[in-house]
């Protein structure tokens, strides 16, 4: 028998145990950076069973992310046809404040589009890449609903609207457009306009070009998205990765619990579960919300 303290390490057990002393992005198998998704319409709701991006719904994995200590950066996912500005402007800001709090890098990858709002988060990237038939852009604010003034008439439904305050019902669907209450939109849609261009140029600086299109609304491909200044390189996510830490780097997915005994679900701290009574009311009331949905992805060809 041997005793203990006279046994001998070999150099392969001493060097696992120096190596687990060292940070991971100097281990030889390399760097992990966390990756999170952001897919979908961003709207402050969404329902039970619709899931989109809002600052609630992106808060909880957005700060897993970060938290992940040796990781060099941050590699964020995106594909979304836009929706709430509020929003956009809520996660774009809510990723920058853990990218300086944490001190990452934050690497932004298009997948099939990021345009309006969902363009707005991807310049929350210190660097956006793109693939390069990825629809980038929409730098714009569009409002859109539905107007029944003449199927009400026809079905003979009289519509009865009493408010206090005279512009209390503007842009009811039910009655007749004003020209009026349009303007007053617009006005609304140019500040938040101005805004959304504002952030665009502080982030983008003198990348962007001098197209007299580019705050317009207009949309591009990835590749002359390049071009414009709207995005830093053409490329995917694992080669990007690879390229810049290293062939051994690890890509980890950040998610959070989903389905039946899920998040979403009112399981794990969130609100409380669904009954018949939420699935019927969420099926009745996300029908127009579905539509309107469907119309923004539409308009990019998706």
């Amino acid at each position: 028998m041997r005793c203990r303290d006279t046994e001998k390490r070999s150099p392969s057990t001493v060097t696992s145990f120096l190596r687990r002393l060292l940070p991971k992005s100097m281990r030889s198998e390399g760097v992990t950076i966390p990756v999170v998704r952001l897919s979908g319409t961003i709207m402050a709701g969404g329902g039970q069973f619709r899931p989109s991006l809002s600052l609630a719904s992106t808060a909880g994995i957005l700060e897993k992310a970060f938290a992940v200590k040796d990781a060099p950066a941050v590699a964020i996912s995106i594909n979304s046809p836009g929706g709430s500005p509020v929003q956009s402007r809520l996660i774009y800001q809510g990723i920058r404040d853990l990218a300086t709090e944490k001190n990452k890098k934050v690497l932004v990858f298009v997948e099939d589009v990021a345009a309006s709002g969902g363009y707005m988060i991807a310049v929350a990237g210190d660097e956006i890449i793109a693939d390069p038939s990825s629809i980038v852009g929409s730098i714009g604010v569009v409002s859109a609903s539905f107007g029944f003034p003449e199927l009400m008439q026809k079905i003979g439904v009289e519509r009865r609207v009493h408010t206090a305050g005279r512009n209390k019902a503007v842009l009811d669907p039910f009655q007749p457009e004003k020209a009026e209450d349009v303007e007053r939109l617009k006005v609304l849609q140019l500040e938040i306009h101005e805004t959304f261009i504002d952030l665009v140029k502080d982030r983008r600086g003198d990348r962007l070009s001098q197209d007299p299109d580019l705050f317009t609304g207009l949309f591009w491909t990835g590749r002359k998205g390049l071009s414009l200044g709207l995005v830093d390189a053409i490329g995917d996510m694992r080669g990007t990765l690879k390229a810049r830490f290293g062939d051994r780097t690890q890509m980890k997915l950040i998610t959070q619990p989903r389905g039946l005994f899920g998040r979403r679900l009112g399981v794990f701290g969130s609100s409380a579960g669904f009954s018949v009574a939420d699935i019927a009311s969420s099926a009745a009331g996300g029908l127009l919300d579905a539509a309107e949905e469907r119309a923004l992805w539409s308009r990019y060809g998706l």
